[in-house]
C-alpha cells in the first residue's frame, strides 16, 4: 500500500470516529448558541481539529471534541451578545425540523431543551453557566467530565450549576402540557388564524398572551413583543402575509414541539410555535428572518418526540 493509500485511509478512519458524535457535537453546540448555522460552522472547525490532532493525542474522542466545541461556543457566544446588542427586532433562535435530526430531540429531557422558550432562558445564562448546566442536566456528563472540558475544578463546577439552577428557577415556567394537547391547540390556532376567525383566536389565547416576532429587519414582522389577546388576535388575522392565500401552512415537528411551518413555492418562509398553559396559548413565537429559516427547508409530517 503507498503512503497515499495509507494516508486516505487513515483520513477515512478518523471520519468514521468522528462522524460517531457529530450528532451530540451539533445537539450541544445548538443549544449553547440557539443557531444551527453557527453550530454546524463550529462543528466543521472541531472535524478540523480532530484531523490535525491525530489519534495518538486523542485518549478519548468524546471529551476531546467535546472540549473544542465547547470552548469554541464560548467565545462564540461571548461575540454574538454583541451582535444581538443591534439586531433589528426581537432575536429568536433558529428553528430547526427536528423530524430530520432525531438525536436532537430523542429523550424527554433534550425535548423540553430545544423549545423556544427554554432556549431563551438559556441565554440568560453567561456561556460558562450555559456549557455546564446542559453538560450535565440535559448531556449527562460525569464531573469528570466536565472538569476536563471547562478547565475548572469539580467544586467550581458544582457552584456554577447551582448558580445557573437558581437563575433558571427564577424565570421558568413549568406546565404538564402533553404532545397531543399542543399539537390540538396549534391546529385550532392554525384553522382560526386561516379563517380570520377573530373569536375563535381570542378563545384560544390566555390573557397574558404574548407574541415575539423575528424578521430580522429583512421581513416585516412585530419588532417588539405585542401583549394580550386582543393586540394578538388583530395581529394575527389581520398581518395575512403569514397565512395568505398563496401560502401552504401545515403543522411539523419544529424544536422538539409542534409547530406552524409556512411554505411558499415550496420553501419555509416562517414558522409559528405556540407554548401552552391548560387549555390556552400562552406564548406565541413567529420566526420569518429568511437567513433562520435554513434547518427547516426539509419538508416532513409531524413526528412525535414530546
Amino acid at each position: 500500500m503507498s503512503r497515499v493509500d495509507i494516508r486516505v485511509n487513515v483520513l477515512e478512519q478518523s471520519a468514521q470516529a468522528f462522524n460517531q458524535y457529530r450528532g451530540l457535537l451539533f445537539a450541544l453546540a445548538y443549544r449553547m448558541l440557539g443557531s444551527g448555522t453557527d453550530a454546524e460552522d463550529i462543528v466543521q472547525e472541531a472535524f478540523v481539529r480532530w484531523l490535525q490532532a491525530g489519534d495518538e493525542r486523542v485518549q478519548s474522542p468524546k471529551a476531546y471534541l467535546s472540549t473544542i466545541v465547547i470552548r469554541l461556543c464560548i467565545n462564540q457566544a461571548e461575540s454574538a451578545r454583541a451582535q444581538r446588542e443591534v439586531y433589528v427586532g426581537s432575536w429568536l433562535p433558529e428553528p430547526i425540523l427536528t423530524s430530520h435530526h432525531i438525536e436532537m430531540a430523542e429523550t424527554a429531557i433534550k425535548s423540553e431543551s430545544l423549545s423556544f422558550a427554554f432556549l431563551l432562558l438559556l441565554q440568560r445564562l453567561g456561556p460558562l453557566e450555559r456549557a455546564v448546566f446542559l453538560l450535565r442536566e440535559v448531556f449527562e456528563f460525569d464531573y469528570a467530565e466536565i472538569v476536563e472540558i471547562v478547565d475548572k475544578s469539580e467544586a467550581n463546577c458544582r457552584q456554577i450549576l447551582h448558580r445557573a439552577h437558581q437563575h433558571l428557577d427564577q424565570h421558568r415556567k413549568r406546565f404538564d402540557v402533553s404532545c397531543e394537547q399542543q399539537t390540538r391547540l396549534t391546529e385550532l390556532f392554525l384553522r382560526a388564524s386561516t379563517s380570520g376567525d377573530m373569536q375563535g383566536l381570542l378563545n384560544l389565547l390566555k390573557e397574558d398572551v404574548v407574541f415575539v416576532g423575528d424578521g430580522g429587519g429583512k421581513v416585516p414582522i412585530a419588532l417588539k413583543p405585542v401583549h394580550g389577546p386582543d393586540k394578538v388576535a388583530r395581529g394575527t388575522t389581520g398581518g395575512r402575509r403569514f397565512f395568505s392565500p398563496e401560502i401552504q401552512a401545515r403543522i411539523e415537528e419544529v424544536n422538539g414541539q409542534p409547530a406552524i411551518i409556512g411554505y411558499l413555492h415550496g420553501h419555509p418562509c416562517g414558522v409559528m410555535m405556540c407554548e401552552v398553559e391548560g387549555e390556552r396559548i400562552c406564548q406565541i413565537y413567529g420566526v420569518v428572518n429568511p437567513e433562520k429559516l435554513h434547518w427547516l427547508s426539509t419538508s416532513s409530517g409531524l413526528s412525535v418526540f414530546c
